[in-house]
């Protein structure tokens, strides 16, 4: 079983970063797929980014590349996406979600949700 819990979020100026932050609990942490997604109002759960257990494969979706990156600490059981750059258009509740196994671009395939952290970008 694996909790996570996402902070990070906030409410920021177009053109400005934040870093959300997803720790989750359990040993077995470092063998798990990470991903990241977001939901708009009224809008599906869409992926975002995903990266491997060992943190050298990383994936994101067209409209992020450049801008954001995933990223983990195995140590500290933390997975990461900072995202500057930031955009209207990229304002959603962002969720964390864990996989045992590879990374995945697939909502279907994970396993672990966290509640989510809504951020807020204005123009």
């Amino acid at each position: 079983q694996v909790q996570l819990v996402e902070s990070g979020g906030g409410l920021v100026q177009a053109g400005g970063s934040l870093r959300l932050s997803c720790a989750a609990s359990g040993r077995t942490f470092g063998s798990y797929g990470m991903g990241w997604f977001r939901q708009a109002l009224g809008k599906e759960r869409e992926f975002v980014a995903t990266i491997s257990w060992s943190g050298d494969n990383t994936y994101y979706t067209d409209s992020v590349k450049g801008r954001f990156t995933i990223s983990r600490d195995n140590a500290k059981n933390t997975v990461y996406l900072q995202m500057n750059s930031l955009k209207p258009e990229d304002t959603a509740v962002y969720y964390c979600a864990a996989r045992a196994g590879g990374r995945s671009i697939r909502i279907n395939d994970y396993d672990y949700w966290g509640r989510g952290t809504q951020v807020t970008v204005s123009s």
